[in-house]
């Protein structure tokens, strides 16, 4: 039988503690048994989970007969991970323990030193602070989650659930994970990654600046068919000035800006409208339907009809 062991820290979120137990709980081969011993283990008897407390059966000695070892994130990220934590950790990857994290565990793995020149995730709130406290891990924050071999992080809480079916199906195949999504209600894959959870960030447009005004037309104008050599005069300056100075002053070209803020305006319409998505395309300056589809899937990670189903309350026609 294949044993995981859940480690819980002080501070621990819930709902990434509780994501692999009830997934691989849930896992039952084609004859009926079950091919995995989930046990929750923790470097002191109790841990604070906030609203409640938790009492773990195992301590640290539970990682050393792990097959896998699951870390949950910690409502505190910029918490220091425990000696004996990050020896128990680095001492179970030597034996070829794979280990994976759910959501900000990735910050508890990284600690380790075990992620330094590898590829890994983590929830995309936290992906700034991540690669500031961690310049040797190639960060990708727009995916649900990173399988490395040995070490596999994952997104957001509800990545949880996309990285522990993803393993399962590592383990036992496709047939086995896809009935375990079904027990979780769950698609056994998801489309896009987790850019499309991220509404488009305004795009920067720096008080005080001189192109502060020109940025204040741009977006109420994102809905109208304009060139580069229409913001330039807009602007009164040459088309290479202005390239010049939206670089230094915002660190994007004038093109990019507008293309941002129109998947921003098309999010908010995609969220709160039933007009048919070619329609807004058209309404927030795209010239065809092909253009606004493959621009939205490259900034968001998914179609502007996924990210309608995923985020609109009431279905819409499209």
């Amino acid at each position: 039988m294949h044993r995981i062991a859940v480690l819980a820290l002080d501070g621990v979120v819930a709902f990434d503690l509780s994501t692999p137990l009830e997934v691989f709980d849930r896992v039952r081969l084609p004859d009926g048994s079950r091919p995995y011993d989930v046990r929750v283990c923790a470097p002191q008897p109790s841990v604070d989970a906030r609203a409640f407390t938790v009492v773990a059966a195992h301590g640290l000695e539970a990682l050393d007969d792990a097959d896998t070892i699951i870390l949950p994130g910690c409502h505190d990220v910029t918490r220091p991970v425990p000696a004996a934590v990050v020896a128990a950790l680095r001492s179970a990857a030597a034996r070829g323990t794979r280990i994976a994290s759910v959501c900000a565990g990735a910050f508890v793995l990284a600690a380790t030193g075990l992620l330094d020149g590898r590829r890994a995730t983590t929830h995309w709130a936290g992906a700034a602070l991540f690669a500031e406290l961690f310049p040797a891990v190639e960060l990708d924050p727009g995916v649900l989650y990173v399988d490395e071999g040995q070490f596999l992080t994952s997104a957001g809480a509800a990545a949880g659930l996309d990285l522990c079916l993803h393993l399962v199906r590592r383990d036992h195949g496709s047939a086995v994970a896809a009935q375990a999504a079904r027990l979780s209600v769950m698609p056994l894959e998801r489309e896009g990654g987790q850019a499309q959870f991220i509404v488009a960030e305004r795009p920067p447009a720096p008080r005080g600046s001189q192109l502060e005004p020109l940025l204040r037309w741009l977006e109420e104008s994102a809905g109208r068919d304009l060139t580069l050599a229409d913001i330039a005069a807009r602007a009164g300056m040459s088309t290479r000035t202005l390239n010049r100075r939206f670089r230094e002053q915002t660190g994007t070209t004038p093109l990019q800006w507008l293309h941002l803020a129109r998947i921003r305006r098309a999010q908010h319409l995609l969220e709160t409208t039933a007009d048919p998505v070619d329609r807004i395309g058209a309404q927030v300056g795209f010239g065809s339907p092909t253009a606004f589809r493959d621009r939205f899937k490259r900034v968001v990670g998914a179609s502007p009809h996924s990210y309608r189903r995923s985020f609109r309350a009431h279905p819409a026609p499209s």
